[in-house]
């Protein structure tokens, strides 16, 4: 008999496959897609918000009146009406970029592995804030990079610690931050943080990467600059219509400066040819009306209701001594648990009591993060979500309890 758990070719991987792992957050999607779980894991948007109606008219009509284009090829750099369509929802955020500087992309996901095909080689030193997407350190990870780990507080990444690094000699191909509503923190860059970082790496002639998926979706407070409106030469910007629109849909964007932008759309044709054209027309057309607005505004008070609801939960069901962040929009909740606490090692009993979060070491290059933890908000109902908190916080009163009675405390 054959022995399937032995790989023929293991041999035969380049190097850089040995970094490709399967995140924490990709291996909770089985479990958390099961419906007695309350998942508070995956980042999913709430897409039954959706007008199916309205959805429906609009692929109908790019069928019916654009099947040649929608059903064939397309250039690489993504079609001109849809990046006009994309550079308007980058102005909703008064945020000028002219349709020639845009390549579409499948999701901002693959515009993130474009980033790292086209800048980092192997040993480059990538500054990333600590906690970091964990999707950016995937897609890094493989052209083997170097991380230098950059703090967070609730004004967003430590400036100063990225300046002190720079004044030690370290030189980072580029910095890599989610400056709205961050994931997983959820917290906000202040401006005054967004003025000094974009500064300091115009000194440095070091590029940013800015990645800007929930912008839009803001609950509390006045809307900060992006950071690609404060330096367009120096700032590469990454958009997604997943959060506002449907993931289903694929369309990501990255906005560049010529030369950078044009080994971008390079590397996307060499890696997919081009992206699909029916989806880029559906998102066209979706964008092209009012309706979306409407729909936006429907979204941002179901977020807000829900970010409510897991505050709310969280004062009333956790440890005294834990924190959260309190987002002002986005999709997430930062949990710091006390020391004894190991959210990798408690995950296997919040499955058997039927709700789902992500550990915080996903987050971290180095794996810190044991007593840290990702909740979601976007997805469950306010209801579900009050439940999912309740039965985390009797989860962590039964460890606290456990551990107090082992430590004679």
């Amino acid at each position: 008999m054959a022995e399937f758990n032995v790989d023929p070719y293991a041999d035969l991987y380049a190097r850089r496959a040995s970094g490709m792992t399967a995140s924490e957050v990709r291996a909770l999607f089985s479990v958390a897609s099961r419906p007695d779980v309350v998942s508070l894991a995956g980042g999913m948007p709430y897409v039954q918000a959706l007008p199916t109606e309205h959805v429906l008219e609009v692929v109908e009509s790019v069928l019916v009146e654009r099947a040649d284009v929608a059903l064939q090829y397309g250039g690489g750099q993504g079609s001109p009406a849809l990046r006009e369509r994309l550079a308007m929802l980058m102005a909703e955020e008064d945020t000028s970029a002219d349709p020639e500087d845009l390549v579409v992309t499948t999701g901002a996901q693959q515009a993130l592995d474009l980033v790292g095909k086209v800048l980092i080689d192997p040993g480059d030193v990538v500054a990333v804030e600590a906690p970091a997407y964990v999707g950016a350190l995937s897609a890094f990870s493989v052209y083997e990079p170097r991380f230098l780990q950059v703090d967070l507080d609730d004004d967003g990444m430590i400036v100063e610690q990225l300046e002190e690094a720079l004044l030690r000699g370290e030189r980072p191909k580029f910095v890599y931050t989610v400056p709205n509503f961050h994931n997983p923190a959820g917290v906000t860059m202040s401006r005054a943080r967004r003025e000094q970082l974009v500064a300091l790496c115009r000194e440095a002639r070091i590029p940013i990467v800015e990645d800007n998926p929930y912008g839009m979706l803001r609950f509390d407070g006045e809307p900060l600059p992006t950071l690609r409106s404060l330096d367009r030469q120096n700032v590469i910007y990454l958009g997604t219509v997943s959060k506002v629109f449907s993931p289903g849909v694929r369309v990501g964007w990255a906005v560049a400066e010529p030369g950078v932008l044009q080994r971008l759309v390079l590397a996307k044709e060499a890696a997919d040819l081009c992206g699909s054209q029916f989806t880029m027309l559906v998102t066209e057309r979706y964008f092209g009306g009012e309706l979306w607005r409407r729909n936006l505004g429907a979204l941002v008070q179901t977020y807000r209701s829900r970010r409510d609801a897991m505050l709310t939960a969280l004062e009333e069901h956790f440890p005294s001594d834990a924190s959260w962040t309190k987002p002002s929009g986005g999709f997430f909740v930062w949990v710091t648990l006390p020391d004894y606490f190991d959210t990798p090692a408690l995950l296997a009993a919040a499955v058997d009591r039927k709700v789902a979060y992500v550990p915080g070491t996903g987050f971290y290059p180095d794996g810190r993060g044991r007593q840290q933890m990702r909740l979601c908000f976007s997805y469950p109902t306010e209801e579900r979500i009050a439940e999912g908190i309740r039965r985390l916080g009797e989860l962590l009163a039964d460890e606290e309890e456990l551990f107090r009675s082992l430590s004679g405390a």
